[in-house]
């Protein structure tokens, strides 16, 4: 591992993948023996050092996270980890491909397959992954995301939107309309979750009693009035039947307008 001198004389790195030894790791490219310590502890790989700082980023969150915190997890010193990463931002566009890695992708080339289908499967899948590690939405734009898993996301993307019929020019509006809205909702829905978690309590119980609260206020009364009048002609029982409701009814409103432009000829001519 370099000096620390001639680490801060590097230009910035725009990203782990565009930088060779970043990219490949530095044991990757001939490195060094592990320690003694490490042999007995199984020796350190980049895999290995990513799979657990996803694991500490869920656990613990964001804020927790550290360099030292997570060498104290692999029982090693944090000067066996930097000769694996350079920085944590490194180490944090790594663990960011890792968790899309956990994606299953549609075949939108598939012979009979219907892009409506192949949409909603990424749209859920996507959804998924936001809320089961909500430290990832925050840091989507820190980095270019352009890992391999970010990257195969992105032309399966392509693919399915290229598939819907929409003319190239209104193609990357559809991919934002529907994966915008994606990501909005699935960043509230993971923190919303983490903060009853935090709190010790379900997402009913954390609801109801923020409901209760927002009632008590006169000066909140005619807004709480109009919004119970919508969840109530929503439907469901519990917060995830209303959150299922809305995320389905939603994408359903999205394809159809998806659907509404290929198939309206003003929407096929680029404005000026």
């Amino acid at each position: 591992m370099p000096p620390p001198a001639d680490r801060t004389k590097r230009p910035p790195r725009t990203s782990v993948w565009l930088d060779a030894d970043g990219a490949r790791g530095r044991r990757a490219e001939g490195g060094r023996r592990a320690e003694p310590a490490e042999r007995e502890r199984g020796a350190l790989d980049r895999d290995r050092i990513t799979a657990t700082s996803v694991r500490l980023l869920d656990d613990e969150g964001l804020a927790k996270f550290s360099m030292r915190r997570l060498a104290a997890e692999l029982d090693v010193t944090a000067m066996s980890v930097y000769w694996y990463v350079d920085t944590k931002d490194d180490l944090l566009e790594l663990a960011i491909d890792a968790v899309f890695g956990e994606l299953e992708l549609p075949a939108p080339d598939a012979p009979g397959g219907d892009w409506r289908d192949d949409l909603r499967a990424l749209a859920v899948a996507y959804r998924s992954l936001l809320v089961r590690h909500p430290w990832v939405s925050p840091l989507m734009g820190d980095f270019l995301n352009i890992g391999p898993h970010a990257m195969a996301f992105a032309r399966c993307v392509h693919r399915i939107v290229a598939h819907t019929g929409v003319p190239p020019h209104g193609q990357t509006g559809a991919m934002s309309a529907v994966f915008q809205f994606v990501y909005g909702f699935g960043t509230i829905e993971g923190h919303f979750k983490r903060r009853c978690e935090s709190a010790g309590m379900t997402q009913d119980e954390y609801y109801q009693q923020a409901m209760a609260t927002i009632g008590g206020r006169p000066e909140l009364a005619r807004t709480f009035a109009e919004a119970t009048e919508m969840m109530v002609a929503r439907g469901g029982d519990t917060v995830e039947e209303m959150r299922e409701r809305d995320f389905d009814f939603a994408l359903r409103l999205l394809v159809a307008g998806i659907e509404a432009m290929r198939d309206d000829p003003a929407g096929r001519r680029p404005r000026n």
